[in-house]
């Protein structure tokens, strides 16, 4: 088995779910709530629609989690968004978003939210600083800053059918 399968599912009003299968076949979920916790799940193993396990972590508690889990990616040269009152997440545009072939600007975020979209990945390339006559396109995934609130409602404009 090659690189672990990671893929993630849009939750509308919620955040996103990552669903990850192990080496051993293992099924595990993460889903990264708008208010900023975690709540992760392990599945059975002879059934991986069972759950086995189910734990919310707060926000803190999942950024704890993650440094006993990785500590090499800890640098204290970061800048922790957090502290600032900050948080920066990944929306996916949906194929039948509103917002599909559009353009940016159209969205009016920045002026409705507050939030700056910082990049925009689409399938293996990354499109930075995107100016507002950038045309949308489902699957995108759009890289937001801003206060909590911001981002929340910024999902909520680009999750709009």
């Amino acid at each position: 088995m090659g690189a672990p399968r990671l893929s993630s599912t849009p939750l509308a009003g919620i955040g996103v779910r990552y669903d990850l299968t192990t080496k051993e076949r293992r099924r595990l979920s993460v889903v990264a709530h708008r208010d900023g916790a975690r709540t992760l799940s392990a599945y059975e193993e002879d059934d991986p629609d069972a759950c086995a396990l189910s734990v919310r972590l707060t926000a803190g508690e999942a950024e704890a989690l993650i440094d006993a889990m990785m500590p090499a990616h800890h640098n204290p040269n970061l800048l922790s968004t957090t502290e600032l009152g900050l948080v920066a997440e990944r929306v996916e545009l949906s194929a039948t978003a509103h917002w599909n072939g559009r353009l940016l600007g159209d969205t009016r975020m920045r002026t409705e939210t507050g939030v700056s979209i910082v990049a925009v990945l689409r399938r293996a390339e990354a499109i930075p600083s995107p100016k507002p006559d950038f045309r949308l396109a489902g699957g995108d995934i759009l890289i937001v800053i801003g206060t909590r609130e911001g981002v929340a409602a910024a999902a909520t404009i680009l999750a709009r059918e």
